[in-house]
């Protein structure tokens, strides 16, 4: 995807509609769904009294999962047997949130893959479940370009890399909509415009996608100049498209992911030419 066709779009909802009129390639009714799977997945580190509850829905287009986590009350198991046999046409206008993303995910993921696109392929190396959480994080916290004193907003609370940042002398802005408080007490913020007011950095996860956050997180950081960087599980060649128009980072772990493997795994890193500088 050149810059011309970034700069086109400014929110997930242009994106779409980029990909339905067929200007970021084929249309999307010739590319068909093959296979749909919904699963509920629970990680709980040890030492650690916090749970995550993970729902996800993928889709198999061709050589690609594409991969969104979504709340539980958003989507049921049924959701599985409605959209393999569907094209993406279809799904794109798919009336819930969690569904598009998906499909968005699915098509970019086929027309314009991560190896195509990105800065650098990683490899995280196999290990435990927390072995494994803390190398990816530890990762993302360095792609960020975390310096001493910053105030860095974490929006989607992960335990290990609340630890990165603060090994990193930062101090950590936690908001999540589902936990009160991180591993060591640290009370979270519900609402993200408080820590997206405060920070100096940013760093979130693609559930925003799935929430429907997303675009407010990019206007604010667009509107106060700070760095955005995106761990993405959920749509990561969405957040692909915005890398250099919002996003100043992302890493891109498309599924399987990291909690469903004890092998070594791929993610695809992207960085700008500020956030390349920085470093």
């Amino acid at each position: 995807m050149t810059q011309q066709q970034i700069d086109i779009v400014s929110s997930v909802a242009d994106l779409k509609e980029a990909i339905l009129e067929g200007r970021l390639g084929p249309e999307p009714k010739s590319v068909p769904v093959t296979g749909a799977s919904y699963i509920y997945q629970t990680t709980q580190f040890p030492s650690s009294r916090t749970k995550y509850h993970n729902y996800y829905l993928l889709l198999r287009v061709e050589s690609y999962f594409a991969a969104c986590c979504h709340t539980f009350d958003q989507l049921n198991q049924q959701v599985a047997e409605e959209l393999s046999g569907k094209d993406l046409d279809a799904v794109l206008q798919d009336t819930r949130l969690p569904v598009q993303i998906a499909a968005m995910d699915a098509y970019l993921g086929v027309v314009h893959p991560h190896h195509n696109r990105c800065t650098k392929v990683v490899e995280v190396p196999a290990g435990t479940p927390i072995e494994r959480a803390k190398w990816r994080d530890a990762l993302i916290a360095d792609i960020a370009n975390i310096e001493v004193s910053q105030k860095v907003a974490l929006i989607g609370v992960v335990n290990p890399l609340v630890e990165a940042i603060k090994q990193r002398g930062a101090s950590c802005l936690p908001c999540d909509l589902q936990l009160k408080q991180t591993q060591w007490g640290d009370v979270v913020e519900s609402d993200m415009e408080k820590v997206l007011d405060e920070a100096d950095n940013v760093i979130c996860t693609a559930m925003t996608l799935s929430n429907g956050t997303f675009d407010r997180i990019l206007k604010r950081v667009r509107e106060r100049g700070i760095p955005l960087t995106i761990y993405a599980q959920t749509g990561s060649t969405i957040i692909a498209s915005f890398l250099g128009n919002g996003v100043t980072a992302l890493v891109a772990e498309p599924f399987p992911f990291t909690q469903f493997s004890a092998s070594a795994s791929t993610i695809y890193c992207y960085t700008t030419e500020v956030n390349e500088s920085a470093s």
